[in-house]
C-alpha cells in the first residue's frame, strides 16, 4: 500500500477523524492495535492499517473493504495503543460514512445480523433470538441453513420460542430517536 496507489481524500479523513473522536493523527505505527486484534486475520487491511489509510484519506479503500465489517468492537485496539486510538470507534464511522455514500457493505452477512438484531431491540425492546434469527436468515436467503441445530435448541429450552418485552419501550424508542434511527424499522 503506497500513497501513490490511494485517492487520496483529505477532507474524507477530516471527517472520520470528527466523527469518531480519535486522535488518528497521534498514530505512530507501532502495531500494537493489529497484534491484539482478534479479528485482524480475517480482515483485507487490519488495524493499523486502517488508521494508515484514514491518515492518507483513502477513502475508496476503506469503504469498500470488509475490514470495517468485521471488527467485533472489542475495543482491545484502544487498550493496547500508547495513544489511546480505538479504531473499532473509527470503524463504526467508516460504516456510517459507507452507508451514506451508497456503498455495498464488504460483508453483507454481517450487515443484514446488525439490522435484525437492531429490529429485535426496537420491537421488544431486548433481544429475541428467534425472531432475530428468523428475520436474518430470510436477509440472507438461507432460512433451512442450520434448522436443525435451531430445533434442538428449541427443544433444550435454549432459544424461548415467544419474547419476552421490556416495561417501558418508550424509553427504547427515544434512545432509537436519539441515535437517529426513528421508528423504521431496516
Amino acid at each position: 500500500m503506497t500513497p501513490e496507489l490511494l485517492a487520496m481524500d483529505m477532507a474524507f479523513s477530516q471527517r472520520i477523524v470528527a466523527r469518531s473522536g480519535q486522535p488518528v493523527l497521534s498514530c505512530y505505527g507501532c502495531r500494537k492495535c493489529a497484534a491484539g486484534c482478534p479479528t485482524a486475520y480475517a480482515m483485507d487491511y487490519d488495524p493499523a492499517q486502517i488508521v494508515h489509510l484514514v491518515q492518507l484519506g483513502g477513502r475508496a479503500e476503506l469503504l469498500a473493504g470488509r475490514a470495517i465489517w468485521l471488527c467485533v468492537g472489542c475495543e482491545t485496539c484502544g487498550t493496547r495503543c500508547p495513544n489511546g486510538i480505538c479504531v473499532g470507534r473509527i470503524n463504526d464511522a467508516l460504516k456510517e460514512a459507507a452507508l451514506a455514500a451508497g456503498v455495498q457493505p464488504g460483508e453483507p452477512a454481517i450487515y443484514h445480523f446488525h439490522h435484525s438484531f437492531l429490529n429485535s431491540i426496537r420491537r421488544f425492546g431486548r433481544a429475541h433470538e428467534v425472531s432475530m434469527l428468523v428475520e436474518y436468515k430470510l436477509r440472507v436467503g438461507n432460512l433451512l441453513a442450520d434448522l436443525y441445530l435451531g430445533f434442538r435448541l428449541l427443544l433444550a429450552g435454549k432459544l424461548p420460542l415467544w419474547p419476552q418485552w421490556t416495561r417501558d419501550r418508550r424509553q427504547v424508542a427515544a434512545l432509537f430517536k436519539l441515535a437517529g434511527k426513528g421508528q423504521e424499522e431496516t
